[in-house]
């Protein structure tokens, strides 16, 4: 295990620890916002359990996200991770336009899973124009592994 992977893991044994696993995140990313988004069982949303970053007027619409909507819709819906170059130029249709709203360019987002259950999503975003490389992807990605081994979501 990682030296970075053992201080979220530290992290996660704490009282409240996604707030501070978000910063953790974002700082080793080199990105300004964060969000975890808890997937509702036999719902067809996801709610907002921990973000960082996002600006005030962004948290009612961020507050529940429709699977197969926005960015951690999409992951939840299509079982994989989801990136985005930048936000603020999007086409694709994942990124709603209000999403320019966040000021973030360059997004990532993947399943945070319990067991083969998608249980929640963890997303980062940067100011900057930046494309994900496979590398990162797979790095959030075991971080993600890591909270969904150690946090008990409902």
């Amino acid at each position: 295990m990682s030296e970075f992977l053992k201080q979220i893991e530290a992290l996660l044994a704490q009282p409240q620890p996604l707030e501070p696993v978000l910063h953790a995140v974002l700082k080793h990313f080199h990105s300004e916002t964060g969000t975890i988004h808890r997937a509702r069982c036999g719902k067809t949303n996801a709610s907002t359990c921990a973000q960082v970053g996002l600006p005030p007027q962004m948290l009612e619409v961020v507050k529940t996200i429709p699977v197969g909507k926005r960015i951690a819709g999409q992951v939840i819906a299509q079982s994989r991770p989801v990136t985005i170059c930048n936000l603020q130029t999007d086409t694709s249709g994942v990124a709603k336009p209000g999403a320019k709203q966040t000021g973030v360019g360059g997004a990532l987002c993947v399943p945070l899973r319990n067991g083969d259950k998608i249980v929640e999503t963890l997303g980062i975003g940067t100011a900057r124009q930046h494309e994900y490389s496979p590398d990162e992807m797979h790095k959030l990605e075991d971080i993600a592994r890591l909270i969904g081994t150690q946090i008990k979501s409902v």
